[in-house]
């Protein structure tokens, strides 16, 4: 028998972080409500969490600070940051400290669900093939991450820190749908109109180099991201 995938909720609005812990319970997820960052360290410090859910602005200790004390004794345990703003710079404060994603209030309770499910399905995938994998078989193609190199028949190309990271990430999601959201947050820190253009140049570019592989595909999903396709 699996067990549940157990949540820590930090939220101090009493009526919203009770609507979420109800949701996600009624979703299979073992949730867990505090009302103030302190509360939250100090639950995770003493229980066994999956998942943690941090709101920004909270009393004793704000969502950011709770977030670095957790990542002092937790690397690997992923974190979605809720707030009520918006600013270009809360988004890369919360990536700086480990974050696995961002969404501003308001947000619908299907949104989130669909980030957390996300989540943690890249996180299985990079805990089934190595959290620290740095190498991938693509086709015809092994690609070099730490090297930024992607070699093939003997011939290598050298990818941009874009290039790079975007297929890092293409690789670590191979035959699953990589968020264009995450994608941009991830590595533009913010998925705004023209960062969103700029990301489609470069999976342009990463198409180009893969297509000496014809077995190799990377697809627009409508609505949602990318797939790399290796058949």
């Amino acid at each position: 028998m699996t067990s549940k995938t157990r949540i820590l909720l930090a939220e101090d609005d009493p009526n919203l972080g009770s609507l979420l812990q109800e949701y996600l319970q009624a979703k299979d997820f073992e949730t867990v409500l505090c009302t103030d960052g302190d509360k939250a360290f100090k639950t995770f410090s003493k229980q066994q969490f999956d998942f943690i859910i941090l709101d920004v602005m909270m009393p004793v200790k704000d969502g950011f600070t709770v977030a670095k004390e957790i990542r002092t004794i937790n690397k690997k345990v992923p974190i979605i940051f809720l707030t009520a703003k918006s600013m270009k710079e809360d988004t890369l404060k919360g990536f700086d400290l480990g974050a696995d994603d961002y969404i501003t209030k308001p947000f619908s309770m299907e949104e989130l669900l669909v980030r957390v499910n996300a989540i943690l399905r890249r996180t299985d995938q990079r805990q089934t093939g190595g959290e620290n994998k740095r190498h991938f078989d693509i086709g015809d193609f092994v690609f070099d991450y730490d090297r930024q190199l992607l070699k093939s028949n003997g011939t290598e190309t050298k990818l941009t820190t874009k290039e790079n990271e975007l297929l890092y990430l293409l690789c670590l999601n191979k035959n699953g749908v990589l968020e264009r959201n995450y994608a941009l947050n991830a590595i533009w820190g913010d998925d705004n109109y023209f960062n969103g253009r700029s990301m489609d140049v470069y999976i342009a570019k990463l198409r180009k180099h893969l297509k000496p592989d014809s077995e190799i595909e990377i697809i627009n999903i409508h609505g949602k991201g990318f797939k790399l396709l290796v058949n």
